[in-house]
C-alpha cells in the first residue's frame, strides 16, 4: 500500500514539472532579495519563504493544467509521453482538481501573507500560461514562444512585487532578460525535437519555417539578449562582477548560436539548449552574489 501511495505522490509531483518550477522559484527569489537593500531580516526571510511557497503552488497548478490540456499531444512526443496524464495514470478530474487546489492555496497564501498585487500578478501569469499560451497561442502560431514568453518571464517581477508592493524598473529589466532568453532556449530544443513537434501538429518555428530560418532567429535573439543582460550594469543595479559574468555568458550563447548557423547538428542544438539553462541560472546567481558583495 505504501508503494502505491508513493507512486501516486510521484505522479502528482510530475504534473508540476519540478525542474521548471525550481527555475521559476529561483528567479522569483532573486527578484525578492534584489529588492531588499542589505541582508534580509528574520521577518523578511519569513515573508520571502511564504512568497516562494505561494508562487511555487500557483506555478505548479499552471503546469498541471498544461499537462491536462496537452495530454493528447504529450502522448505523441517522446519528450513528454511519460507524463501521468499522457499515460492515463491520472484522470482528467484528478489533474483538474489538483491544479485547482494548488492554485487556490497558492493564491490564498500570496493574498493573505504577501500582498494582493503579487497574488493578482501570479494569477495573471497562471492564466497567461495555462490558457492564453497553451490553448490559444501554442496551437495557432509559430510565434507562440515569443508571445507566450511573457508568462515565463514574470517570476522576478513577482518576486520584486512581493517585497516592494509595486513593479519597479529593475524588475522590468529582469523580465526583459527572461523574455528575450525564452525564444532561443526553446527553439534550440525544437530544432533537435522537430520530428516530435511535426507529429504533434504544433506550428513550432522549425516545422513552419525550417531549420535554417530558426537558426538565424536564434542568433538574432541571443544578440538582443546580450544587450538586455548589460542593462543591470548600465542602470547601476549591479557592478563589474556581474558585468564580467554577463559578458562571458552572453558571448558563450552567441558562440553556440553562430556554431549552429554554420554547421548544424542535433547534438550541437542539444548542447545549445543545455547551455541556455546554465546561462540563465548563472546570470541570476551572479546578480545575487554581486548584490551582496558590492
Amino acid at each position: 500500500m505504501s508503494i502505491h501511495y508513493a507512486n501516486v505522490i510521484h505522479q502528482y509531483n510530475a504534473l508540476t514539472k519540478p525542474r521548471v518550477i525550481q527555475l521559476i522559484v529561483f528567479c522569483a527569489l532573486i527578484g525578492m532579495v534584489l529588492a531588499i537593500p542589505g541582508w534580509p531580516s528574520q521577518d523578511a526571510w519569513i515573508h520571502i519563504l511564504l512568497a516562494c511557497l505561494g508562487i511555487w503552488l500557483v506555478a505548479g497548478a499552471a503546469a498541471a493544467f498544461n499537462c491536462l490540456v496537452e495530454k493528447t499531444l504529450d502522448a505523441k512526443m517522446r519528450r513528454t509521453a511519460w507524463r501521468p496524464t499522457a499515460r492515463g495514470e491520472l484522470s482528467d478530474a484528478q489533474a483538474l482538481c489538483f491544479s485547482a487546489v494548488l492554485c487556490s492555496l497558492g493564491s490564498l497564501i500570496l493574498y493573505v501573507f504577501v500582498n494582493p498585487l503579487t497574488m493578482w500578478l501570479t494569477f495573471a501569469t497562471f492564466i497567461g500560461y495555462a490558457v492564453v499560451y497553451t490553448l490559444i497561442l501554442k496551437p495557432l502560431t509559430p510565434q507562440n514562444i515569443v508571445i507566450g514568453g511573457a508568462s515565463g518571464a514574470m517570476p522576478p517581477l513577482l518576486g520584486w512585487a512581493a517585497i516592494t508592493g509595486d513593479v519597479g524598473s529593475p524588475a522590468l529589466i529582469l523580465f526583459l532578460i527572461i523574455f528575450l532568453w525564452t525564444p532561443p532556449h526553446f527553439w534550440a530544443l525544437a530544432l533537435y525535437r522537430v520530428e516530435d513537434y511535426r507529429k504533434s501538429g504544433l506550428p513550432m518555428l522549425p516545422v513552419t519555417h525550417g531549420n535554417q530560418f530558426t537558426r538565424v532567429q536564434i542568433l538574432l535573439y541571443t544578440i538582443l539578449l546580450m544587450a538586455a543582460c548589460l542593462m543591470p550594469f548600465v542602470i547601476g543595479m549591479s557592478s563589474w562582477l556581474y558585468l564580467v559574468v554577463a559578458l562571458v555568458l552572453s558571448a558563450g550563447f552567441i558562440g553556440y548560436a553562430i556554431a549552429l548557423l554554420r554547421n548544424y547538428s542535433d547534438e550541437l542544438a542539444r548542447k545549445t539548449f543545455r547551455f541556455s539553462l546554465i546561462h540563465l541560472s548563472a546570470l541570476f546567481a551572479a546578480l545575487l552574489v554581486d548584490h551582496y558583495l558590492f
